[in-house]
């Protein structure tokens, strides 16, 4: 059996069903490579009651056979911070399992697409999220941008992600040299850091007042549309 199992924004958030699976489980993975955690591992091991195994990209995708046949043999257990179906990088790991015909149970929890809802914001009133990856030499996309635009356009709010090597003033240095960043000029901005835990911290201002703002890892910006009476 293979376990996909959420763990939720904070460090008690794990599920007596997603412990009792853990218990079970031979190996325990956690990725570490979609987002910084608000907690250290060793807190989390001290939960769980077991050591995990840290799996970045690389590991998870060159070791995917390895880790499947494993579960032939035992019950595995991936641990993904959030709920793991949240992030699509995650979808090909079911996708493989069932392939190979490997029994899988995913075990929900929070993730950030329901916890922004503190901000005040409606859930229903938000588009289609995006995005922000850190800019190499070579390669600098936009497409963020165009998915903002896009969400404005319906009246729509867009949750952007942040690359988890990015900084806050990295961000928005970033979004304040993309094509058609003047369309911020009139916006003001959420920032989101923590949400979920008991660091959580909900910041709002316009794009250049935001870059020197001092705020715990991870976080997302949210850009809203129009708010009706209840938002404002």
């Amino acid at each position: 059996m293979l376990y996909l199992i959420g763990l939720g924004l904070d460090l008690k958030d794990i599920s007596l069903k997603a412990l009792e699976a853990i218990k079970k489980s031979s190996k325990v993975y956690l990725e570490n490579y979609t987002t910084t955690f608000p907690y250290k591992i060793e807190d989390l091991e001290k939960i769980i009651e077991k050591k995990v195994i840290l799996a970045d990209r690389q590991k998870i995708e060159n070791e995917l056979n390895k880790l499947l046949t494993d579960a032939t043999q035992s019950d595995i257990a991936i641990l993904i911070y959030g709920d793991f179906l949240a992030a699509t990088t995650h979808i090909t790991i079911l996708r493989e399992a069932e392939k190979a015909k490997i029994k899988t149970e995913t075990i929900h929890n929070n993730s950030i697409f329901n916890v922004i809802s503190d901000t005040g914001l409606q859930l229903y009133k938000f588009g289609k999220t995006t995005s922000l990856p850190k800019w190499q030499d070579n390669y600098k996309p936009t497409s963020y941008m165009e998915n903002i635009i896009k969400n404005l356009s319906i009246n729509a709010h867009t949750l952007i992600l942040i690359d988890p090597k990015m900084s806050l003033k990295q961000a928005i240095e970033q979004l304040e040299q993309s094509d058609k960043h003047d369309l911020f000029k009139d916006i003001t901005l959420i920032v989101v850091s923590c949400l979920g835990t008991s660091k959580q911290k909900i910041i709002r201002g316009k794009l250049k007042s935001l870059q020197n703002k001092k705020i715990s890892e991870p976080f997302s910006i949210i850009v809203p549309s129009d708010l009706n009476f209840s938002e404002q």
